[in-house]
């Protein structure tokens, strides 16, 4: 399959994705910013200091980049699906928020714009090789500007590249790949990308035997 094809099968799954997890009440209420899949748990906004200029990689529904919008932050986001930068354009628009359909690779690459903070909430860095997206990222930041990322942990044993179909095991083959370490080949991987300082970490899930969250933060010189 061709690396084009292949682009073009992952946005198709992503569009697939936009348009159930838009629908009712998804897009309704305010805009909410928070790195765990658990509401209330963990560190907030706090992580990306006092930033003038963000980009969420990966925005997917923009709650997070509209609700740094709002509180004056120049806040863009990224994503691969034209149907979900439609539908979040439209309904956090108001805020100020910025929002750009791109694969991120295509989108670092092919902008001058840089950054103070640059993250991904179970985003694009979670999808993507991070030995071709973190050193973008880190090009991307102005002195001292940070990238924070947060995701499931990895699988004990199952690190790397891991394929993963959309839907099942049976239908049209759209897959992507997503890319799990453990937080110390995290740290490795940030060093070996220009970053001058990053820390890693599993925060525990509320409740104990439940899945916890990595979380990242790094810092470039």
């Amino acid at each position: 399959m061709s690396a084009r094809h292949d682009m073009d099968v992952e946005r198709e799954l992503w569009n697939t994705y936009a348009e159930s997890s838009t629908k009712g009440d998804v897009l309704d209420g305010e805009p909410v910013f928070r790195w765990t899949q658990y509401a209330g748990h963990g560190p907030g906004v706090e992580l990306l200091g006092e930033p003038a200029s963000v980009l969420e990689v990966g925005c997917g529904t923009g709650r997070a980049v509209a609700f740094l919008a709002q509180r004056g932050v120049k806040a863009t986001g990224v994503d691969l699906s034209p149907v979900m930068v439609g539908r979040v354009a439209e309904r956090w628009g108001y805020t100020g928020a910025r929002f750009v359909c791109a694969g991120v690779l295509d989108h670092l690459r092919g902008s001058a714009e840089t950054y103070d903070a640059i993250y991904s909430i179970f985003g694009a860095i979670w999808f993507a090789d991070p030995v071709r997206l973190l050193p973008l990222i880190a090009e991307r930041l102005n002195p001292g500007g940070v990238l924070v990322f947060s995701h499931p942990p990895a699988i004990p044993g199952a690190y790397g590249p891991q394929g993963m179909y959309k839907g099942g095991f049976a239908g049209k083959a759209m897959f992507t790949y997503r890319y799990s370490y453990t937080p110390r080949k995290w740290l490795s991987l940030l060093d070996k990308s220009g970053f001058a300082h990053a820390e890693a970490e599993v925060l525990d899930a509320p409740e104990p035997g439940h899945i916890g969250t990595l979380l990242v933060r790094a810092v470039v010189s």
